[in-house]
């Protein structure tokens, strides 16, 4: 996909401010200032109590992870729960090295694996913001040893950087096998990459899982930026989010703080040689902590929701929203919610990081790790400002019961998500349409309509139909508040004697935006 999709486009409908905000294409050309609306209302939390029910279960929760440890056979595993900006659930249990008995802290570092991709997507978008490539750019630009790269068909779209970073590049799934390429010199991986990569699928439409594509982009952040990629990133991302406990040679790690990584076989943990850093580094090679890691995840979170507020953090709240938005979405339709039930999911892939909304409409966005010796996973729920991580030293054992947990944060304790307020003129044509039918009476005289509205369904009739509403549902008792489902759209009830009267309307395009659509609904009272 050639152009970036987009969560949410707000149109402002009331005055604007200009201001000086500087905006670049995808190659980096500035174009002119934008005028910004002052009336806009992010969405926001309704009577917030998430810090209050999560440390109210706490105990809960450390048992749900000792179970599980002791359940999978995980010697060690470290977690936590950030709301927002803090981490206010940090724990552990078990140990970070069987052999030494040494107990996992929440300063344990554990190597995260695949967990590293959306670090290495950064840099990229990072090096796009700042206009020093271009996501459309071919792979072959800044990695010429893909020259003996042969396409499937002659009809195949060239790779470029976007497909490395959406895996849509055509790569066969390489696990297990690109775990064991992380040591990998930079040297031999071009040696590799120069005979030329074997391909699984037609590039550019479908997506396959690769460790190999990352590791391109990794070698890119290197070409472009001048600096090795490990120290790029470290420079970049790491230090500016205060993470100085995050590493990628496991021989720089203080030793009592290194978790050792295990595999289970013949009713025993058999300890798994570490991998030192190398090329394939930036596809799963950072070693991190929940402390560190802690500090990455309210990073994501801070860019929920779009706002008018000082850019704070290695790159722009608009490129990490950017990273959350899927791309080449699947219908999971055999998925299963947290009671085991039907509950079918819309999945995709956006820059190092995988999203999905499931049937209940929670959005999800989330990556896995998993190398000899290590699992790890982490999720976070941007319109909730939840994130979830543990890491564990088994292999490719995730440490996290995610089931048990989802159902307890969204159904037991029933956390909710931000709310949008009304912008102010959904409460205007709000009172406007209260006031044409107001005193029992329909009148449609007043100048608040599109032109289309009476030329889609004549007065006469709207009139007709809205007064035998009217008429049903006898005199007005309560006028609800309006629920907005965006800046110009929205619905809202009035209660009546005999019912309820259900408004819904959504506005033009237009400066001066008027009514192009409404439509009025009655349901009797049960009783």
């Amino acid at each position: 996909m050639k152009n970036i999709l987009i969560f949410f486009l707000v149109v402002g409908a009331a005055s604007l401010i200009s201001c000086n905000n500087e905006l670049k294409t995808d190659n980096g050309k500035k174009i002119e200032k934008i005028s910004i609306s002052n009336t806009y209302k992010k969405p926001q939390f309704i009577n917030d109590h998430r810090l209050k029910k999560i440390k109210a279960i706490i105990p809960e929760l450390q048992q749900i992870f000792d179970e599980h440890a002791t359940n999978e056979r995980i010697p060690g595993i470290a977690y936590g729960i950030v709301i927002d900006d803090s981490l206010v659930l940090g724990s552990t249990t078990g140990v970070s090295q069987i052999e030494n008995k040494i107990p996992v802290s929440t300063n344990t570092s554990f190597r995260i694996a695949s967990m590293t991709k959306s670090f290495t997507a950064m840099a990229i978008i990072k090096l796009r913001d700042e206009g020093r490539l271009s996501l459309s750019d071919p792979v072959i630009n800044y990695i010429p040893e893909m020259e003996n790269l042969e396409y499937l068909t002659e009809d195949s779209p060239i790779i470029n950087i976007e497909n490395l970073l959406t895996m849509t590049a055509g790569f066969p799934e390489d696990n297990p096998w690109g775990d064991r390429q992380l040591a990998l010199s930079t040297k031999a991986f071009l040696e590799v990459v120069s005979k030329g990569l074997s391909l699984s699928k037609v590039s550019s439409y479908q997506y396959e899982y690769s460790n190999t594509g990352y590791a391109l982009l990794g070698h890119i952040v290197t070409r472009v930026s001048g600096t090795p990629y490990q120290e790029y990133i470290k420079e970049n991302i790491l230090d500016p989010l205060g993470m100085k406990n995050t590493y990628w040679e496991y021989a720089n790690v203080p030793k009592e703080q290194l978790a050792s990584g295990y595999r289970w076989e013949d009713g025993k943990w058999k300890k798994e040689p570490l991998l030192h850093d190398g090329a394939y580094g930036a596809m799963g090679g950072l070693l991190t902590s929940i402390e560190d890691f802690s500090k990455y995840v309210s990073f994501h979170l801070a860019a929920w929701p779009a706002r008018s507020e000082e850019e704070k953090g290695p790159i722009k709240r608009s490129s990490l929203r950017e990273m959350h938005t899927p791309k080449y979405n699947f219908l999971n339709s055999w998925d299963r919610d947290w009671n085991n039930e039907p509950c079918a999911s819309m999945i995709g892939y956006g820059y190092g990081l995988g999203i999905s909304i499931d049937c209940k409409r929670i959005v999800r966005v989330s990556h896995g790790g998993a190398l000899p010796g290590f699992g790890s996973n982490y999720a976070f729920f941007p319109e909730y400002g939840i994130g979830i991580m543990a890491f564990g030293n088994l292999t490719y054992k995730t440490p996290i019961p995610y089931d048990k947990l989802e159902k307890i944060l969204f159904e037991r304790l029933d956390l909710q998500s931000r709310k949008l307020p009304a912008s102010d003129i959904l409460e205007q044509k709000k009172e406007e349409i209260i006031n044409l039918i107001s005193n029992g009476k329909v009148s449609l005289d007043k100048n608040i309509f599109a032109e289309n509205f009476f030329m889609d369904i004549s007065k006469e009739r709207r009139i007709k139909e809205f007064q035998k509403i009217l008429d049903k549902a006898g005199a007005i008792k309560n006028i609800q508040n309006i629920v907005p489902r965006n800046q110009l759209r929205g619905d809202f009830t009035i209660q009546c004697v005999n019912g309820n009267i259900k408004v819904f309307f959504t506005l033009t395009p237009e400066k001066a935006a008027m009514i192009q659509k409404l439509d009025i609904s009655f349901k009797l009272n049960e009783d």
